[in-house]
């Protein structure tokens, strides 16, 4: 069940029922709900206000086993979450938010899964940002973003880099702050210990608070 029908659900209903997943998208405005019905025609549309209860409760909140609140106001989000977790404690709880600087509120709440669209599309074009790089010799491959932006976690191919490679990671003369938490050779990953080395087109993953690593070789104390 997700509660607005904007494009973010329209996106989310969209992909979920290429899996085969059954949704139903409770929509106020009549017009948005017929463009939905339209391009959508295996989700159930609701022309409703998804924030009256009883709406909610004749709808099946109950019995729904996810429930996602992608209105454009947070407010309405947050207490659509509560209340969804009282009618329905086994269903997984999605809400959106755009103000980061409730967060320390919103912590204190049993809110489920936080999305927040403008943090999720920052590290989008992050990532691209780095596969451009990789074009112009940069050899990341992947970068999320942990603990709430403050590390990231990055996967270097590794290509001809005699710094690194065949050297035990014991006797790497890494940054602080910096943790090789896996290494992927010919398909299988390797937990590293201190007797580990890299091997030339291993995968590595690391993460770190250090923020614009572009090669394995920055991980290096200089």
């Amino acid at each position: 069940m997700i509660v607005g029908g904007g494009t973010i659900a329209y996106y989310l209903a969209k992909q979920l029922l290429s899996y085969g997943i059954g949704v139903k998208i409770i929509e106020k405005d009549r017009s948005r709900c017929e463009w939905l019905s339209e391009n959508l025609p295996k989700a159930i549309i609701i022309n409703g206000d998804g924030t009256d209860q009883d709406i909610l409760m004749e709808e099946g909140v109950e019995t729904c086993e996810s429930f996602v609140t992608l209105t454009g106001i947070d407010e309405e989000n947050i207490f659509l979450s509560l209340f969804a977790q009282q009618c329905n404690q086994a269903a997984k709880v999605i809400t959106k938010t755009n103000r980061i600087s409730i967060d320390t509120i919103i912590d204190r709440l049993n809110l489920g899964s936080m999305i927040h669209p403008k943090n999720i599309t920052a590290e989008s074009i992050i990532r691209y940002a780095r596969a451009m790089q990789n074009s112009l010799g940069s050899n990341v491959e992947t970068l999320y973003y942990i603990v709430e932006g403050k590390a990231e976690a990055l996967e270097f191919a590794i290509h001809n880099e005699p710094s690194v490679v065949g050297i035990p990671l014991a006797k790497l003369h890494t940054k602080d702050n910096v943790l090789i938490a896996c290494i992927i050779r010919n398909g299988k990953s390797i937990l590293p210990n201190g007797q580990t080395s890299i091997e030339e087109g291993d995968s590595v993953i690391l993460v770190t608070t250090h923020k614009g690593f572009g090669d394995i070789k920055d991980i290096l104390e200089k």
